[in-house]
């Protein structure tokens, strides 16, 4: 079975499902933006899907299917019946179990765009100013929105372009994420659900710690050097972090290099002793250990097959 990490990027999502890719937006124009136009097999499948820290908007373009979801450990739930026209609005998402069986002749094609959490929070400056730190995209199904159909087929129409114009594609980006702040966001309430929005790390400075994280993974764990990619102290950002992924930076890290580890010994021909320096152990045998613990069996034992 291939490895699927906890979370992932929308640009890399669809490497997890057995779905096709038909169209795939590229090239610096996209940088606040992600489009990938998906068509998904005839016959049941169940897959394990990645969560992604980034607002993103599904549009079913084609097709119908019931579908269904799980968290791990937990039981199948009927989530919709997904028919063409069909718009799905995820403000971020956890991994989960996903399944579907198509209810109709036509191919089940779906358009994924997502937007860069830096994005959507100027957005949300944008239309809140102050009380932006309140604001949060809700989760939805619509029927019925023209303007965000519109942008969205503007989006997919400068996607398949030789070149894409970079202006125009971050003009559409930002009128699509003021659309979402403005029609489908909520205030947190008042009194302590506004001061723990006030004190949670927004999304797209934990997506860039972690990102950072992913980049660093053969360094020393460094808390200070973390801190100083969102501009925090070390004791505010330790805390703020460990509200956002109920780790401590410091074991996160062990996390991502465990998760590293676990795909290289899959995918490559490296010795044990050559991933663990990449994922920055220089100690074999307390690299072993480490993914003994958090595995279940040792780093030889996981590379055999079967």
């Amino acid at each position: 079975m291939p490895f699927i990490p906890d979370q992932t990027s929308p640009e890399a999502l669809g490497d997890f499902s057995p779905a096709q890719r038909l169209l795939n937006s590229e090239g610096d124009a996209w940088r606040d933006v992600h489009l990938s136009l998906y068509r998904f097999p005839d016959d049941l499948h169940e897959f394990r899907m990645p969560g992604v820290n980034e607002p993103y908007i599904v549009w079913i373009q084609s097709g119908a299917a019931d579908t269904w979801e799980r968290i791990e450990g937990g039981e199948w739930q009927l989530a919709a019946e997904s028919r063409a026209g069909t718009l799905y609005i995820t403000g971020s998402c956890e991994p989960y179990d996903f399944r579907w069986q198509r209810r109709s002749d036509d191919d089940y094609e779906l358009l994924l765009v997502s937007l860069s959490p830096g994005l959507f929070t100027k957005a949300l400056q944008t239309c809140f100013g102050g009380e932006a730190v309140y604001a949060e995209l809700q989760d939805c199904s619509v029927d019925d929105d023209a303007v965000m159909v519109n942008l969205l087929s503007c989006l997919q129409d400068e996607a398949q372009q030789l070149e894409s114009n970079s202006r125009y594609v971050a003009a559409l980006a930002e009128a699509l994420a003021i659309h979402l702040a403005r029609r489908y966001t909520h205030q947190a309430a008042c009194g302590s659900s506004r001061q723990e929005a006030a004190s949670r790390l927004p999304t797209w400075k934990l997506r860039r710690v972690i990102n950072w994280m992913q980049d660093h993974l053969d360094e020393e764990f460094n808390l200070a050097r973390l801190a100083d990619q969102v501009d925090l102290s070390e004791f505010h950002f330790n805390r703020l972090f460990k509200r956002a992924t109920g780790l401590p930076p410091s074991q996160y890290q062990i996390r991502l290099r465990i998760e590293q580890a676990r795909k290289l010994l899959r995918e490559t021909d490296f010795s044990v002793l050559e991933i663990a320096n990449h994922v920055g152990y220089s100690n074999p045998s307390h690299f072993a250990a480490l993914f003994k613990k958090h595995v279940g069996v040792s780093p030889s034992v996981f590379r055999q097959p079967g």
